[in-house]
């Protein structure tokens, strides 16, 4: 990131907070890390994979108390032990680790960890925030919808990067408000992900093997694809099934 107008909207979207522990996955050579210190976070969380960034980002750490260094993927990163526990996240996602690492810090919502403002590349973006009757609804989305919701907050053209990237970004803010305990129970996730497995298929043929009384639980929807329902209708069929007994 070398736009720094960008970057001041970053910290500006975050509304960060004296108290404010924040997750920085990814924090490269700092760039953004710096700035996060210089606004007040009361602690800093970052998350980085290239040791070959180790001695400038310690050099920083050694420079500011508040801010933790962990070396890890930050798909496999054992988020549970962090503490302070953050609050807030912000990340600059890959593409091919956008999915499964949303998916896995959305299970810490119980413990506070609501805010996320995220960088993806933006097609990424349009599938997260694509509601019900959408050709890019995807289980991601209808996740988030039912725990809150997303939003694109900027679109970031390749020029504001370095080295420039071949596609366009985007700017998300994704807000934690309810249900914030729904992935810890792996059954909402199995559920999306075998019901759109085969998006032209209705979702009575798609979880057919899935629900005991798919006629009977799928009474409603059963004519319908994934990607036609919101988010209230896929947690009655989780909640059915949850009742039928089919989530052991």
């Amino acid at each position: 990131m070398i736009d720094k107008n960008i970057l001041q909207n970053i910290i500006d979207y975050a509304q960060i907070e004296d108290d404010d522990v924040v997750l920085e996955i990814g924090p490269g050579q700092g760039v953004l890390t710096r700035a996060l210190l210089n606004r007040g976070v009361s602690c800093l969380h970052a998350v980085e994979i290239d040791e070959r960034l180790r001695p400038e980002l310690e050099s920083l750490a050694s420079e500011n108390l508040n801010l933790k260094l962990h070396w890890s993927d930050a798909v496999k990163f054992n988020y549970a032990a962090l503490e302070p526990f953050p609050n807030k996240v912000i990340a600059n996602i890959p593409y091919n680790i956008t999915t499964p690492l949303i998916w896995e810090l959305l299970k810490f919502a119980d413990k506070g960890l609501n805010k996320f403002i995220f960088m993806v590349q933006k097609e990424a973006a349009d599938r997260i925030i694509a509601k019900a009757d959408s050709k890019e609804r995807y289980p991601l989305g209808v996740a988030i919808e039912a725990m809150g919701g997303a939003k694109i907050l900027k679109s970031v053209s390749p020029e504001c990067f370095k080295p420039v990237p071949k596609v366009k970004s985007a700017l998300i803010e994704i807000k934690i408000d309810k249900n914030f305990e729904l992935m810890r129970d792996n059954l909402f996730s199995r559920l999306l992900h075998i019901a759109f497995a085969h998006r032209r298929k209705t979702l009575l043929n798609n979880l057919k093997n899935f629900v005991s009384e798919p006629e009977q639980v799928l009474q409603d929807f059963k004519n319908l694809r994934a990607e036609d329902l919101n988010a209230d209708d896929w947690l009655k069929i989780y909640n059915l099934i949850k009742i039928s007994g089919d989530d052991d």
